[in-house]
């Protein structure tokens, strides 16, 4: 999928089309002034840009998703511990839990979806 890294006022944007889609793409410019006082040039340009990145379409005028909010966060995710980690998960768990303590309820809904993961392969 390609590069799909967005800066904070990018995943601001995002979040504001995942949030009311389907929209035409002048709704989207009044919403992009109104939350983000945004221009429209600023708001088509932002948009194409998102578009090109595979995330978003904007045909016939009608902004909508090219993937879910849940799918992009877990591409970004994949992408970091690549990157970052050289794809290994338990190394950036490790990384992760020397700062921070897991509680034992995140404990368990690590189990439980390791558990799940190991029943379907």
């Amino acid at each position: 999928m390609g590069n799909m890294r967005l800066g904070a006022i990018e995943a601001k944007f995002a979040d504001l089309i995942w949030s009311n889609e389907p929209l035409s793409s002048a709704e989207l410019v009044k919403l992009a002034a109104q939350e983000l006082d945004w221009k429209k040039s600023t708001t088509y340009t932002v948009l194409r840009r998102l578009c090109e990145k595979g995330i978003f379409q904007n045909e016939d005028g009608t902004v909508t998703s090219k993937i879910s909010k849940q799918e992009f966060y877990a591409v970004q995710s994949e992408q970091f511990v690549d990157e970052t980690f050289d794809g290994s998960l338990p190394a950036f768990l490790a990384a992760f839990t020397t700062r921070k303590a897991l509680t034992a309820a995140e404990i368990a809904e690590i189990q439980q979806m390791i558990d799940s993961y190991g029943k379907e392969n």
